[in-house]
């Protein structure tokens, strides 16, 4: 009884699995565009961020985009750190799942992992995104440098998938180091967004949270555009579940790989980026 009650699980969990989440590159283009779009806003606004600003915050929300899929072990993210992210994973997979029985109702599913539970709500996102702005702001350049060289390994990871997959690990690991370096200074020339939109002392770099945020909620409505919907609102109790996958109409909904994701939804993230970035800078 109780082995088919574990197969009963394992293919429920494989069904939730299947198609509810989008591809590494998609994740990773959307949040690159959400920040080039929230650079374009703040100039039409009158406060443009300064062009540092603009790009690192691209790389972090392209970098934090794939974050939401720490639950998930076969994820992008799992092999970015090699076998240091696959613990990783699996150490949040089993907190995910805790929090999940701990806290589901009779009305949510059974299920026998954490994926696409704990991590891809908006809780989490205002969690993860709060605690880089207070690592930033109490940890000095080091820890500045670390929020950069995790994030810009994840957005290598994201934005050149299939490059990254061919390449040495270390490879990828140097080039977001290097990067990391290179960018950190330029930030912390004058007038290059080290203490952009929190100017009081002490507060340089707290504004690194907000890509981190970002990355995290666009992954989240990301997910929720494909056939199982995601838990965004958590945890709120929605039709008596409080795991309710949130999520348009199922008609409008898509599986993660399917046409729709890879010939519509990558070159308009890419295309929505592109008329940011200009329009962050002025150019157009």
């Amino acid at each position: 009884m109780s082995g088919t009650l574990g197969r009963q699980l394992g293919d429920t969990n494989r069904r939730l699995g299947r198609g509810t989440h989008m591809m590494g590159p998609a994740h990773s283009l959307s949040g690159a565009a959400a920040w080039l779009g929230v650079g374009a806003a703040t100039a039409a606004a009158g406060h443009p961020m300064p062009w540092p600003v603009l790009v690192v915050g691209a790389l972090i929300c392209a970098g934090a985009a794939l974050a939401p899929d720490l639950d998930h072990r076969s994820a992008t993210i799992s092999r970015a750190f090699g076998p240091l992210s696959r613990w990783l994973c699996e150490v949040v997979d089993k907190l995910s799942y805790a929090v999940y029985k701990a806290t589901r109702t009779r009305s949510d599913p059974r299920r026998s992992g954490g994926h696409r539970t704990l991590t891809h709500t908006a809780l989490w996102a205002v969690a993860i995104g709060a605690g880089g702005s207070l690592l930033a702001i109490s940890g000095g350049r080091w820890a500045v440098l670390g929020i950069l060289f995790v994030h810009l390994v994840l957005a290598v990871e994201g934005l050149l998938w299939r490059a990254a997959r061919v390449s040495s690990d270390v490879l990828v690991w140097l080039l977001g180091a290097s990067c990391a370096w290179i960018l950190a200074g330029v930030l912390d020339q004058p007038g290059n967004g080290a203490n952009w939109l929190f100017e009081a002392p002490g507060q340089e770099y707290m504004w690194l949270g907000l890509p981190i945020v970002l990355g995290a909620l666009v992954h989240d409505v990301g997910d929720a555009l494909t056939v199982s919907g995601c838990p965004i609102l958590w945890p709120l109790p929605i039709k008596k579940k409080r795991w309710y996958p949130i999520g348009p109409p199922k008609s409008l909904r898509f599986r993660a790989g399917s046409w729709v994701e890879v010939r519509v939804l990558m070159p308009a993230f890419m295309v929505l980026g592109g008329f940011g970035a200009a329009a962050a800078l002025n150019v157009i």
